[in-house]
């Protein structure tokens, strides 16, 4: 055995070396080096002449392991130690823990082997510098197996220096094999003890003390989303966020577009960052807490063009193990920032094993098992039934007491409440009807809602525990107590592909992602007052005339969540363009039809600073509203932001499947004038052929689309001149009835009236379809009916509308419907 290890000679196997360096080892390398350091020497063999800055380092072999505890004849102590484990028994665990550790601290290295690492460790000091800083950590030999993983069961030990250092803190993770959490896992999991052996990687440490560091994965980690790469970032060493110490920055970069060249960030969230962990005096021993300072707090850890190098880099270290492995292979990524030269490193890569692994193709259906007593009666919104605590809010401005998993009880909401709408089980109301304010974002955010109760606020009271039931067709009920049901989830596969297109609304980027996973063509209605509404929250001229603000309060308000542009009116283009691009890279390459802001005054004035800028109205619902508002020049400025946030998603994101729809455009002439609007701020119409609309998006294709919304009389009876200005068409079937009806849809004392299978209404859209086709452009419908009303969506089928955007709890159901009438099966 010592003869073995002595053996240099050129021909030795490398099986039985003491050390290697990293570039002499390959990801077929794990039981000699472990998987963290298999993955580093296939990173830097193969990935660097990629681009893929990775530092340099050597480890210690699985061989040497074993030839110190065989030569030492420790594993026979160490049997005898585990003779008795009990895991179970916490007192027998740490203590057998403790004198295992001991046992392998307590005894020296061979010769050979402090020989072998004080010689790599002075070769790296040659090419680094003398008494170079370097990280060392333990690399298990079964880290990389299928249904274990032993990543983060032993130690490792940052800016560690000298010699007599390295020796340490090698001799620290081999003694690290047998911590009391390694030593529960490996006994849970039904590992031999002395199977597993332990190499110990040595790299030139990158001072992200200095600077910053965190982790990245290939694939968005909630929702298996496989082209988003999200990055975390937090200042100081990365086990702050390894161990969730801190709360990171969060960046999500969309690949394909990436891989285009474009600077597809479509998320950035800032996180409080509050501490930084940095290494002290005392080498390998000493590292502390340090608490960030304020200013630091509110500015991002990275910027743009280092969170798009580290995309790139997700992007190629992907691509490589996807073709190594012969399968598609996302990637959990360590990366580091050196604070003294400024420079990005990978200092670790291993597959993901969480998302990677789960299946999408999944149909979710509630039941409810039992009957109770029925509190309330409205209109059901959604097919789901949530449960909670009653918490009765009548007054908006006492939104803050609302807690996580109640259920929201109250007169009406409007875009105030939506803060608190995501938090809620299910979303109680006593007024509107299934197209109020409370059923769209309820909708949107899959929660179940019962709309138009007329007395919820009376009947049901605080802290009582209820449960509220959408699944049991068109009227949902609010029962006392908690009430058995049943979740069913039925597999996705052979779903028929349907001449008209099935499409989704979508509101909220939040779920874009996961909504992405339900079978679609694409998004028909990408609303941008939820993006307003939630994430911008200022009314656009309060930022554009951010001096001219009378009230001080909302200023000091403005001033504090704008605090990091310098110009105000890019927090609501950067907010704006962000939500609008997460969407378009959800549904990417298929068509996102982006519905520009439709407020109404009340509601504008809502946001914050609005009051100023608004007029008051006496019927917000048929006043100054959509078109009107895009070239008026008391807003013309406002609709430049949003003009500007669509051009950036298109042209800096390469998102060009976004295809943007004006609503609620009373005449040709208005249209004319809201894309003269657009054309000012680099948005020009391509002038298509009649129906050649863009479907999908093509590199360098940059064809611009506009469409509208058909939801008037008047775009009905004049759709041929519609036509002329426009690209293509979305009924909006919510106010379409309500025009044609001549009804307040938010009203409950008309809601039983509103009825979109109305012989009056019915005329309409067939009227509208029909001149679509004799136009040749695109016709869609975006509105309530066809995910209501099956009926309603077999009707539009009949009339060869192109395209039918549901609500997503719909779209399966009506998706099936439809390849029916189709005659797929």
């Amino acid at each position: 055995m010592v003869m073995a290890a002595q053996e240099k000679s050129p021909g030795s196997s490398r099986e039985r070396s003491l050390v290697l360096w990293f570039d002499e080892v390959g990801i077929d390398d794990i039981p000699l080096v472990g998987g963290k350091n298999a993955s580093l020497g296939e990173m830097i063999q193969q990935l660097t002449g990629k681009g893929v800055s990775v530092p340099m380092g050597f480890a210690t072999t699985a061989y040497a392991y074993r030839y110190f505890i065989e030569t030492a004849g420790i594993e026979n102590k160490l049997r005898r130690l585990f003779a008795d484990l009990d895991v179970e028994d916490v007192n027998n665990l740490r203590e057998r823990g403790k004198q295992a550790r001991a046992l392998l601290l307590h005894t020296p290295f061979p010769g050979e082997l402090r020989n072998a690492i004080a010689k790599a460790y002075e070769q790296l000091c040659s090419q680094y510098g003398t008494d170079v800083n370097v990280a060392v950590r333990s690399s298990a030999t079964a880290e990389d197996l299928p249904d274990a993983s032993f990543a983060g069961q032993q130690e490792t030990y940052l800016n560690v220096q000298s010699v007599q250092s390295v020796l340490e803190s090698c001799h620290k993770c081999f003694a690290s094999l047998f911590t009391d959490r390694a030593i529960s896992y490996r006994h849970t999991k039904g590992f031999d003890h002395f199977a597993v052996a332990l190499s110990v990687g040595v790299q030139k440490m990158v001072r992200s003390d200095l600077a910053a560091s965190g982790v990245m994965f290939s694939i968005d980690t909630e929702t298996g989303f496989k082209n988003a790469a999200l990055i975390t970032a937090a200042y100081g060493l990365g086990e702050n966020i390894v161990q969730g110490a801190v709360n990171p920055d969060e960046y999500l970069v969309f690949k394909p577009t990436l891989k285009q060249g474009f600077r597809p960030i479509v998320e950035k969230r800032l996180g409080t960052k509050e501490f930084k962990l940095i290494c002290d005096d005392g080498g390998c021993k000493i590292t502390k807490q340090e608490r960030v300072t304020l200013s630091e707090q509110q500015q991002y850890a990275l910027t743009d063009e280092e969170i798009l190098q580290l995309a790139r880099w997700a992007c190629i270290i992907e691509d490589h193990y996807s073709e190594v492995r012969g399968t598609y292979t996302p990637m959990d990524i360590e990366w580091a920032k050196d604070g003294e030269t400024g420079e990005l490193f990978i200092v670790q890569a291993r597959p993901e094993t969480v998302q990677s692994q789960k299946r999408n193709n999944i149909l979710r259906s509630y039941h409810l098992e039992e009957k109770g007593i029925v509190l309330a009666k409205g209109r059901s919104v959604g097919e789901a039934i949530g449960q909670g605590k009653v918490h009765v809010i009548l007054d908006p401005h006492k939104i803050d007491q609302f807690r996580n998993g109640e259920v929201l009880v109250t007169n009406k909401t409007d875009p105030d409440w939506e803060p608190i709408m995501k938090k809620a089980s299910a979303i109680v109301t006593n007024a509107g009807g299934r197209t109020c304010h409370a059923a769209i974002i309820a909708r949107e955010l899959g929660i179940p809602a019962i709309v138009g109760c007329g007395n919820a606020t009376d009947v049901l009271k605080t802290s009582q525990i209820v449960t509220v039931s959408c699944a049991e067709g068109e009227e949902g009920r609010v029962y006392a107590g908690l009430l058995p049901f049943e979740v069913k989830e039925v597999t996705l596969e052979n779903l028929p592909r349907t001449r008209t297109k099935i499409m989704m609304n979508v509101g909220n980027p939040e779920e874009a992602f996961s909504l992405a996973a339900i079978p679609n063509d694409g998004v028909g209605l990408a609303r941008l007052e939820f993006i307003i509404a939630n994430h911008i929250k200022v009314h656009p001229l309060a930022l554009i005339k951010f001096d001219e603000l009378k009230d001080a309060d909302v200023k000091a308000q403005i001033a504090e969540m704008t605090a990091r542009y310098k110009n105000k009116s890019e927090f609501f283009v950067d907010k704006l363009a962000q939500g609008m691009g997460k969407i378009a890279a959800a549904f990417y390459p298929n068509p996102v039809v982006v519905r520009m802001s439709d407020f109404k005054s009340n509601e504008y004035a809502n946001l914050l600073g609005g009051k100023q800028f608004e007029p008051e109205e006496e019927n917000p619902m048929l006043s100054w509203r959509g078109a009107s508002r895009y070239y008026d020049w008391r807003y013309r400025d406002a609709f430049a932001l949003e003009c500007q946030a669509l051009k950036r998603v298109r042209d800096e994101m390469g998102l060009t499947n976004v295809i943007p729809m004006i609503p609620f455009c009373r005449t040709p002439e208005e249209g004319k004038k809201v894309l003269a609007e657009m054309a000012k701020h680099g948005l020009s119409r391509s002038q298509a052929e009649p129906g050649n609309e863009i479907t999908q998006a093509q590199p360098g294709n940059e064809g611009l689309q506009v469409y509208v919304m058909c939801e008037l009389p008047s775009n009905v009876i004049l759709a041929d001149e519609f036509s002329e200005v426009f690209d293509g068409f979305s009924i909006g079937s919510n106010d379409l009835t309500q025009l044609t009806l001549g009804l307040d849809r938010d009203s409950a004392l008309v809601a039983h009236i509103f009825d979109e299978r109305n012989a009056a209404v019915k005329r309409m859209v067939k009227m509208a379809i029909a001149s679509a086709k004799r136009n040749n452009r695109k016709i869609g419908i975006c509105g309530q009916a066809p995910s209501d009303y099956p009926e309603f969506a077999r009707f539009l089928v009949e009339l060869g509308i192109d395209s039918i955007s549901l609500n997503p709890d719909s779209v399966l159901k009506t998706l099936l419907d439809v390849a029916q009438v189709e005659g797929i099966s």
